[in-house]
């Protein structure tokens, strides 16, 4: 896909990876709708990359408002060619201390805005003459069990199984689908985690590298998983 004058959504656009997401998307030619809850983030964003960064202040988790922003927003022949599906939360702890809000949050964030915001954005794909891609972003944490992030888990395998079955529906209406596995890497996610970031954390911009990879390459070829993971997970003092 060549990407100039393509028009993209990204979700959780306002820091960390979604935010780099826009900036290479926009550096490539491409109009970015960027949202996320947070509008001055968004605004400030919107300052460094230009008219070209849309930003759109809007809860995923609320399947009647996505519906709404998507039918409002694209019309008059205006249709998206990529979305990438990003926003997510972590919130950790053994089964027996997490709270019911806790659980729900995450289901709701992490799977059902994915699920809303492909439900609705699919049927303009469609009437896309161009190739288009939904990409979601999972987690290493959707390949592998860890002892207090089961509901987190159980969010990004989720989002593993959905894209791997919506590949398989989409591939011949001219719609990829690729999931991405990233492993850790230096945003805020990990400092609301209660972790700290470290140098050998990868880098946002690096990961946004491999989601233009993946959009660029020729229309009839697909990869559809991506794991991503730092060479040397341990932080520099911790070296072996």
């Amino acid at each position: 896909m060549n990407l100039t004058e393509k028009i993209a959504i990204v979700t959780g656009a306002s820091s960390g990876i979604g935010a780099e997401f826009s900036r290479a998307l926009v550096g490539k030619g491409a109009t970015v709708y960027g949202l996320a809850r947070r509008g001055s983030k968004l605004e400030a964003i919107r300052k460094e990359l230009g008219e070209q960064f849309k930003p759109v202040v809007i809860d995923i988790t609320d399947a009647g408002y996505v519906q709404n922003w998507v039918t409002s927003t694209f019309v008059k022949g205006l249709v998206p060619h990529i979305l990438v599906n990003n926003a997510g939360t972590g919130l950790f702890n053994k089964v027996e201390d997490m709270t019911l809000d806790e659980w729900h949050t995450m289901m709701n964030i992490n799977l059902s805005g994915v699920f809303y915001m492909t439900k609705y954005v699919v049927p303009l794909m469609k009437l896309n003459p161009d190739v288009c891609h939904i990409i979601n972003i999972s987690s290493v944490a959707g390949l592998i069990g860890n002892p207090s992030i089961s509901g987190y888990n159980a969010t990004k395998f989720g989002v593993r199984g959905f894209s791997e079955a919506l590949m398989k529906e989409l591939r011949y209406d001219g719609i990829k689908v690729s999931c991405m596995f990233p492993g850790s890497i230096a945003t805020e996610f990990f400092d609301k985690a209660g972790s700290e970031t470290h140098p050998n954390m990868m880098m946002g911009r690096d990961v946004a590298t491999v989601l233009i990879n993946l959009l660029e390459l020729p229309d009839n070829f697909l990869i559809d998983e991506v794991t991503m993971r730092p060479l040397n997970p341990k932080p520099p003092e911790k070296r072996q």
